[in-house]
């Protein structure tokens, strides 16, 4: 038996998107699409990216770095995220200042 869907409207950078989803994903929709919009403003009030592209580009690394890292910390104890994030945020910030 197929699960019902339904659509759901999401604001991500003052823009909106609907997505149909499973009404039990529903939740885990709305909370994935606040931590991204979080994220991608975060990233542009910075100044350093105005593109929407690339700023969708950097929240994603962000996201799956950050999820990579949360993998590896639960099979391998803890780990220093906050420095590594910090490492890689600088390694992406240089390589977009010198594109």
């Amino acid at each position: 038996m197929s699960k019902a869907v339904q659509p759901v409207s999401l604001n991500i950078l003052d823009k909106e998107y609907k997505i149909a989803c499973a009404a039990d994903e529903k939740e885990g929709l709305i909370n994935s699409a606040r931590e991204l919009d979080r994220q991608m403003r975060k990233i542009r009030d910075t100044g350093k990216v105005s593109s929407t592209d690339r700023i969708a580009v950097l929240a994603a690394l962000n996201l799956a770095h950050d999820l990579t890292a949360s993998n590896k910390n639960e099979a391998n104890g803890s780990l220093d995220i906050g420095q590594r994030l910090a490492d890689l945020r600088s390694k992406i910030e240089n390589v977009l200042e010198n594109s």
